[in-house]
């Protein structure tokens, strides 16, 4: 979880403090730049219409909310696969990092920003690639120790 927060803070603060809002650079020609934008909203810039003060709140409290189950979520499953904890560890992660960026700066900074033809996908961030790959693995692992419970019950 420290690690991907870590990083996350760090590479977001390099992109701050080293492009201006909107400032693209291409990085790869036609599928990927580094892009300085912020979102005040959830994935996608759901909700960043909503005024400033009930959508900061809602996010913080979302935020928190979420990290407890995450807490709760690995004293439970620890024991059944280690892979519960990275999975975990990187959707806290994540979160963390998302949270501080909306505490720090009232909104999260992206930068990631892939497209192919005129076709962007939603810019996003190193936090946002932990969440994704966490909630992945652990889905991924959820199946295979369901599995193997059928098989080995007991």
């Amino acid at each position: 979880m420290a690690l991907v927060l870590v990083l996350d803070q760090a590479v977001k603060s390099w992109i701050v403090h080293h492009f201006s809002l909107y400032e693209s650079v291409v990085v790869i020609p036609g599928l990927f730049n580094l892009t300085f934008l912020t979102n005040t909203g959830a994935a996608f810039g759901m909700l960043a219409g909503q005024p400033s003060r009930e959508r900061q709140l809602f996010f913080v409290g979302v935020a928190l909310v979420a990290l407890a189950a995450i807490v709760v979520m690995h004293r439970r499953l620890a024991d059944q696969s280690r892979w519960f904890t990275v999975a975990l560890g990187l959707i806290g992660g994540g979160a963390l990092g998302n949270l501080v960026d909306r505490v720090r700066y009232g909104a999260v900074v992206d930068f990631l920003d892939f497209y192919f033809r005129g076709h962007h996908w939603p810019a996003f961030n190193v936090a946002d690639s932990a969440i994704t790959v966490g909630v992945g693995l652990f889905l991924v692992t959820s199946f295979v120790v369901e599995k193997n419970r059928k098989k080995f019950p007991g």
